[in-house]
Order: structure tokens, then C-alpha cells, then sequence
């Protein structure tokens, strides 16, 4: 079964409801109850639930999840785990690239 790739356009400031996140997502409001449960995903703000707004990251990141899941077979506590080392490792790349700036600045090279 292949699965479908939806490509859309929208700007950096967008929101997107409980709802809406589902309808792009293609999942169920409970599994991003769970993914925000574990901290997987955060709303913008704290209300109930009902009236969660997600920004783009978390749509990456729920998408990034998903992959996660399908691919390796993961669990939602393995999900949390998994994207938290994966955050490590992604600033620690920036923290190297950044230092070797500075060595290239300070050597001249």
C-alpha cells in the first residue's frame, strides 16, 4: 500500500487546530493527545485539549513521528525518546559546525 505525499504550501506563522492537525496528519485526535502527552509534540498554548493550536514545528515533528512509528516499529515512549536524542544529536551537529567557524576564523583557514 503506498502511501500518499501531500505537499502544500503555507506560511510560517500558521496554526492549525486539534482538528486541522488530525486532517493534515491523517490521525486520530487521541494519538496527538498521546503525542503530546509524552512530549512529542506541544500545543502553542495550554488550554483544554478541545481548543489546542499547533504551529508548523509540530506538524514536522508529528510527521517526523509518524515515519518513526511506520519505520522502526516504535512505540510512543520509544517515539519521545527517539526524537529527543535525535534533537541531541541535530544541536550538537550545529554546536560542531559553529566551532569550526571559529577555528577557520581564528586560524585563518
Amino acid at each position: 500500500m503506498a502511501s500518499q505525499v501531500r505537499t502544500e504550501v503555507v506560511e510560517q506563522t500558521t496554526t492549525f487546530t486539534l482538528r486541522e492537525l488530525c486532517e493534515q496528519s491523517g490521525v486520530h485526535a487521541e494519538y496527538v493527545i498521546k503525542l503530546v502527552s509524552y512530549g512529542v509534540i506541544e500545543p502553542v498554548e495550554e488550554p483544554a485539549a478541545p481548543e489546542w493550536t499547533f504551529d508548523l514545528e509540530s506538524l514536522a515533528r508529528l510527521r517526523k513521528a509518524q515515519r518513526l512509528q511506520r519505520d522502526l516499529k516504535l512505540n510512543v515512549p520509544g517515539l519521545a525518546v527517539s526524537l529527543e536524542l535525535l534533537d541531541d544529536v541535530q544541536q550538537l551537529r550545529r554546536e560542531v559546525e559553529r566551532l569550526k567557524q571559529q577555528v577557520r576564523q581564528l586560524t585563518g583557514r
